[in-house]
């Protein structure tokens, strides 16, 4: 363990390495295409299996083929194991500067005031998951939360097919639109509780600096607005995508936040973010 150390650090000190590290980080557990990891940060292929090839010899990423496609992941366990080395290593004999209960991100104390909570959720167009999430969110328990939802690159429109799922349920949809994430990133914004990212695409742009470091998590699912055929076909993407969500939403709103300290209630999220489409269905 000691002798690679220095290894792995050496390649994260690479800005472009770093870059796949983090992209992967944000998308964990998920196995991410290499030509979307390529899109994403604008890498050409040979670029990209340098940098991924350096990952893995430092056995920061594992890969795995899928057909033609190889897909990457961060190896979690070697993250832990060298943080924590890091961790002992930098710290030991004195507790009071690297005792978790001393950073207020980590501490394990009760960490949600007895208040209504802010929920954002991001995807990159703002026009049908995002949506959903927010409106299925605050029908459910609007009582406890406020719900917000917002895009990286904003439609300007709303999806016809993904408003026409919401009236179908009874959703109000006359206070539904398109918002751009700057709108959240004012001086006037709100300190959100919990940010969610709902589709990959989000999920692999940089995270913006969210004050009060919010509980987070990347849950991930198809682009409805992807699917091809007749209206009726289109239209049932969109409903298997709404059905996904509200079961997702109704999981994390069952959550007892009373009783979760802030990494077990990050565990907790996270989880439900790693179900499998026949779980939610």
């Amino acid at each position: 363990m000691e002798e690679l150390i220095p290894h792995r650090l050496a390649i994260l000190g690479h800005p472009q390495r770093l870059a796949v590290f983090r992209l992967l980080m944000r998308r964990f557990p998920d196995r991410v295409p290499a030509t979307e990891i390529a899109r994403a940060l604008g890498l050409k292929p040979n670029t990209l299996s340098t940098y991924v090839n350096a990952l893995m010899q430092a056995r920061l990423v594992t890969q795995e083929r899928s057909g033609t496609s190889l897909l990457y992941a961060i190896d979690i366990k070697t993250v832990r194991d060298t943080f924590d080395y890091l961790l002992l290593d930098c710290c030991r004999g004195r507790p009071e500067v690297c005792d978790p209960g001393a950073i207020p991100s980590l501490h394990r104390g009760p960490a949600m005031p007895d208040r209504k909570y802010n929920v954002l959720f991001i995807c990159t167009g703002n026009s049908a998951r995002s949506i959903f999430a927010e409106s299925i969110l605050r029908s459910e328990a609007g009582d406890r939360f406020d719900v917000y939802s917002a895009g990286t690159k904003p439609r300007s429109e709303l999806n016809p097919f993904a408003l026409e799922v919401l009236k179908q349920k009874g959703y109000d949809t006359s206070i539904l639109r398109a918002k751009t994430l700057s709108e959240f990133q004012g001086p006037d914004a709100p300190d959100f509780d919990f940010v969610f990212t709902v589709c990959n695409q989000a999920a692999n742009e940089e995270c913006p600096a969210w004050t009060g470091q919010p509980v987070s998590a990347h849950w991930g699912m198809p682009d409805p607005a992807s699917a091809e055929g007749s209206d009726a076909e289109k239209s049932l993407a969109f409903q298997h995508a709404y059905g996904a969500l509200r079961n997702r939403i109704i999981a994390f709103a069952a959550l007892p936040f009373s009783s979760l300290d802030r990494i077990s209630l990050q565990r907790a999220v996270d989880a439900i973010g790693q179900t499998r489409k026949g779980d939610l269905t």
